[in-house]
């Protein structure tokens, strides 16, 4: 699995949601911004240079990659629920696909909080719900289905995007916004695309669905798009707010 070419596939589909929140939030005037799960670097690349950018990460082989795509980032290894830095810290905080996979959200959101200044701002820019993944056609729908048990059995939790403004509420952040990614889905995908989702779902349904009857699925599935018949849309989720 090409992490990074994941991690910069989502980027793509958030690229017009930060160009507003950015400039809603007078990014070019942060002094320090921290990504909180930041992968292989996808979007700390993208951050301004005048800011000092931080990121951390649980997996020290992504933070390698990370070294690479951000070279100017400063990389910490370390739990997202038990951030190591000090108290307001960072004008600015924020997520990109992580709060479904860590295993208290709250507790991730009020760390997050804890290190942003008082009048900064927190951003869960993307986070997913498998539970109202739309497949068309209906032979398509286990997908879905699947995938959700299979990330629950990860220890994920594919409903997260949908309680966003909950979790916020309950992290003592003022909400600010909140709403579902435009775009994200409602578009037909490349060759390049659907073959990359396939990577993600083969890889997180390995042992749970035989790969003989994923195979099969996935021959109707290209054959379904070849028609022009084929729906998949996941709707994601993002919010931001003030500390």
């Amino acid at each position: 699995m090409d992490w990074h070419a994941r991690f910069s596939q989502q980027a793509g589909w958030t690229r017009s949601l930060r160009d507003y929140i950015f400039d809603a939030i007078d990014l070019r005037r942060a002094g320090r911004i921290l990504e909180v799960g930041c992968g292989t670097g996808a979007l700390l690349a993208e951050l301004p240079s005048q800011a000092a950018v931080h990121g951390l990460d649980l997996e020290p082989a992504r933070l390698t990659e990370a070294r690479l795509h951000a070279p100017r980032a400063l990389l910490t290894n370390g739990d997202a629920s038990c951030l190591p830095f000090p108290a307001q810290t960072f004008d600015i905080t924020f997520c990109h696909f992580l709060l479904l996979w860590v295993k208290y959200p709250p507790d991730v959101l009020c760390e997050m909080r804890r290190v942003t200044r008082p009048g900064g701002f927190v951003l869960a820019l993307a986070e997913p719900d498998y539970s109202r993944r739309v497949d068309k056609p209906k032979a398509f729908a286990p997908l879905g289905r699947w995938q959700s048990e299979s990330l629950w059995r990860q220890g994920a939790d594919p409903t997260v995007g949908g309680r966003l403004a909950g979790l916020f509420a309950e992290a003592g952040i003022t909400l600010l916004e909140t709403g579902s990614l435009r775009g994200v889905g409602t578009h037909p995908l490349t060759p390049e695309e659907r073959e990359l989702e396939w990577v993600v779902l083969e890889a997180d349904l390995a042992g749970f669905v035989t790969a003989r009857k994923l195979q099969r699925i996935k021959k109707l599935d290209e054959e379904a798009w070849r028609r022009g018949e084929r729906v998949l849309h996941v709707p994601t989720y993002y919010a931001w707010g003030r500390v």
